[in-house]
């Protein structure tokens, strides 16, 4: 599958990949740093960090890693604010599904590390270079866990997570990752007053999140694109 994946530049000047096989992108080509950063950081976990101190990620589609090298950076910074305003700090288990990793060379070849600043270079490698299927502590407070599988092979236990990336490709490319057995595996797993982020818009993704118990809230989309998708579990 891999020998299909192939490196482009998206309009901000980051890499994404290209799957032949899908005829789809990793990312935004409108910018997948700057996508990254709209959906996954701003709308979910800012959204997130002033409910919870200690927070668990989990995310549908490790990718090239961009999302958790976002959160891991902009994790440290947070901290940083908190130490200075003599506030809890936070601490973050982050939970990624991949079921076809990358290779080392196309991981080489993403630009990340020379387009963001110089404490993201040895956030990339280490996340990058940890064992998967074993819970690796990247910097203090933060640990990581990357898992080969499929949503459908995920077993965790009901109510432990706060905040899900559902980052997969396009329902219209994975349709068996977005049908609403999967939503509501992610719905049983996220605390009360969790919340769902997703770059997709569809219609049909947020009536399921709405079948399975979600409140789908309209959320305007990153780099021009009209609407994104933000699902909380009700707070009991």
């Amino acid at each position: 599958m891999m020998e299909q994946v192939t490196l482009q530049v998206t309009d901000d000047g980051s890499h994404t990949l290209f799957n032949a096989s899908l005829n789809e992108t990793y990312h935004s080509h409108k910018g997948a740093i700057a996508e990254s950063r709209y959906v996954f950081i701003g709308a979910g976990f800012d959204e997130i960090i002033n409910t919870f101190n200690a927070l668990a990620i989990f995310e549908v589609g490790f990718g090239t890693g961009l999302n958790a090298l976002l959160t891991l950076g902009h994790f440290q910074q947070v901290n940083q604010q908190r130490q200075m305003q003599h506030l809890p700090l936070l601490t973050v288990r982050y939970i990624s599904i991949e079921p076809y990793p990358l290779t080392r060379e196309l991981i080489s070849s993403l630009n990340y590390k020379q387009l963001l600043t110089p404490e993201y270079s040895p956030l990339f490698d280490a996340l990058h270079d940890c064992p998967w299927e074993q819970a690796t502590e990247l910097v203090p407070g933060f640990l990581l866990t990357k898992c080969r599988r499929r949503l459908e092979q995920v077993s965790l236990p009901e109510q432990q997570v706060n905040l899900i990336y559902f980052d997969a490709f396009a329902p219209n490319k994975q349709p068996e990752v977005w049908q609403s057995e999967n939503l509501g595996k992610c719905y049983g797993m996220l605390q009360p007053g969790g919340l769902l982020v997703s770059y997709c818009a569809n219609g049909q993704f947020k009536r399921d999140l709405k079948a399975v118990g979600f409140n789908v809230k309209a959320y305007p989309g990153a780099l021009g694109k009209r609407e994104m998708t933000r699902a909380w579990k009700p707070a009991v």
